[in-house]
Formats: C-alpha cells, structure tokens, sequence
C-alpha cells in the first residue's frame, strides 16, 4: 500500500511548507494546482471538475488540472488520493457520493481510505436528483403501476444501474424497502449500455442521474415518471418527486464537493471555500449547473463536513437494512 499522506504536522511543518506563502489567491505556491476526478472524462463529475477548474485558473492566472483517476466508481482515485504523499504544490479530490458515503459500507475488504477521516471537506458543488426512468414505449405511466407490476411478479420487474454500489443501485434497493416489493437490481458497467438496453426494452426502469438521462427525456427516448430528491428540481418542475408519491422521506441524490488531504491547514481551506464559493456564484456557472440539475452547492466547510457525515450515515442505514451487498 502507498505511503499514508501526512499533511503538515504541527505549526513548524507549516511555517516550512509551501502553504506558508499562500495568504492570499495571488500569492499561489510553487508547483501544479490538480482536481482529481476518479471518473473518466466527459461524464457529470468530469464536467463539473473542469467548469471549477478553468474558472479558479482564471481568477488566480495559473493553470488548475484536472488529472482523471478512473475506476471502481471512484474508488480508485479516492484511494490513491488518501494514500500519496502530498506533492509541492495543491491537490484537491471531487468527493462524490459513492465514493465518500456508500462505497465504504460496501466494500470495506476493497477500500484502502477512511471516508471521514483521511480527508479535508472543502465545499459542496451541489447535488442532483435521479429520474425514475423508462423507455417511452413502454405503456406503464406512473410508479403505482410499477409497485403493481413488481407484485404481480416477484424478482422479475428489471431495474437497471451504472454499476454495483451506484446510487443507482441503493435508490433500488430503497424502492423495494419502501414499497415492499422485489424489484430486480441488473448493474451495467456505465449508463450508456443500460441507456441501449431500456431503448431496446431489455430491462424496464431505472433511478438513473439526472445528468445521464435528462438528454434523453428531452430526446423523447426515455419518459421520467419521478425523482427523486425532496423537492422538484428547476430543471423539471412539473415532475413529482418520490415523496410527493407517497413514499415518504425517499431521497436519494448524486452529490459533488471538493476535499482535501487530512490536516490541510484551516486558513487554506477558508481561502479555497471563499473563492469555490465565487465561482458557485458566477452566474454562467450558475446557468450551466442549473442546466445539470445540480442545486444547493456552496457555503461553509464546516457545512460541507456536517452533510458528509449524514450521508455517511445515511446510505450505511440503507445498506444494513436492505440488505445490499458487493455482489450485487
């Protein structure tokens, strides 16, 4: 196993680091400023990554990569992320729901980090609802007609995900909870082949992202039935959500933030939250998110580190009382 990062140890290490002439933005240390993304490039996370990136790189007049670590829905980079050692310069990681709140309960023989511990919550980017999905030419219309089907049929109505301990997966196994049904979980390696499988009415429905299948609602591909986080997003207002349709509390989202390796100095992680939290508030950003369906980011570290811990939370309730487990 790579060597735990030890990130300033005390207030001498910080007097000799790097972060020491970092006051202010302008005055940047030495070395690459890097988001790691543990997705490949091109999807939401992807996407959201580099909106944030070109915006500080514009702000402080130096170059912010995104450096893609995929694999393992995210796991991988938050691994590598958690276990290297800190190079000159900055290194920040998008936190992500699976990575930070459901991976950790499934895994735990796998995951080589500790989700709260080995990490520095920074901001939140905000976070999307899922859409309870179908192909539009499938004749059901409403998700009591689903619950009626997966009764009628025990282990036989198909809902599919982007892979094992998605949100995808744990939105299934709410379903099943809160309706008392047995939906059949079927995980996919990504949307896109599970995209072509429900078009080709393979598998029925699916609590697929926003982000992913938002262009095919819009394409007329898919019809959306609900979503899935409390209130309706501005992005489908007229769509119910779960809880509007009688399951009460349902609320299952992807969410995005910004971490940074455990022990980052405090007046490091009140500069970087002040100026992410100006690029939150730009409003082409405002209007590109808006368009992701991504709401409600921003605000304090403090805030940040306090939502991971309930999601934390959470999904291991969900986990343990559903029953899910690695093996699908």
């Amino acid at each position: 196993m790579m060597k735990r990062r030890h990130f300033l140890a005390g207030a001498a290490a910080l007097m000799t680091s790097p972060w020491h002439a970092w006051a202010q933005p302008s005055s940047l240390p030495e070395g690459q400023i890097r988001i790691f993304v543990g997705w490949a490039p091109g999807g939401g996370t992807d996407t959201f990554a580099r909106i944030i990136s070109q915006k500080l790189g514009e702000r402080w007049g130096k170059a912010v990569v995104v450096e893609n670590k995929p694999g393992a829905t995210g796991m991988l980079a938050a691994g590598y992320f958690a276990n290297t050692e800190c190079r000159e310069g900055i290194n920040l990681l998008i936190t992500h729901v699976n990575t930070h709140a459901i991976a950790p309960h499934l895994f735990q023989s796998r995951i080589n980090y500790d989700a709260l511990k080995d990490f520095t919550p920074i901001v939140s980017i905000g976070a999307t609802p899922h859409l309870l999905v179908t192909s539009v030419d499938n004749p059901v219309d409403s998700v009591q007609e689903i619950v009626e089907a997966c009764r009628a049929a025990p282990g036989k109505v198909t809902f599919g995900s982007s892979g094992v301990g998605s949100v995808q997966h744990l939105a299934i196994a709410m379903f099943n909870a809160a309706a008392d049904v047995q939906g059949l979980h079927v995980p996919y390696k990504g949307s896109g082949p599970m995209h072509s499988d429900m078009m080709g009415r393979q598998i029925g429905y699916s609590f697929d992202t926003m982000t992913a299948s938002a262009p095919h609602v819009q394409g007329g591909r898919f019809k959306a039935l609900a979503q899935t986080r409390m209130t309706r997003t501005k992005s489908f207002p007229d769509l119910p959500t779960m809880d509007e349709l009688g399951f009460k509390n349902y609320d299952a989202s992807s969410w995005y933030g910004v971490s940074g390796p455990s022990g980052m100095p405090a007046e490091i992680v009140q500069m970087l939250n002040e100026e992410i939290n100006a690029v939150l508030a730009m409003p082409d950003v405002v209007e590109r998110f808006e368009g992701y369906g991504v709401e409600d980011g921003g605000g304090s570290a403090e805030k940040f580190a306090g939502f991971m811990q309930d999601e934390y939370t959470k999904w291991g309730e969900v986990v343990r009382v559903a029953g899910v487990t690695a093996e699908g």
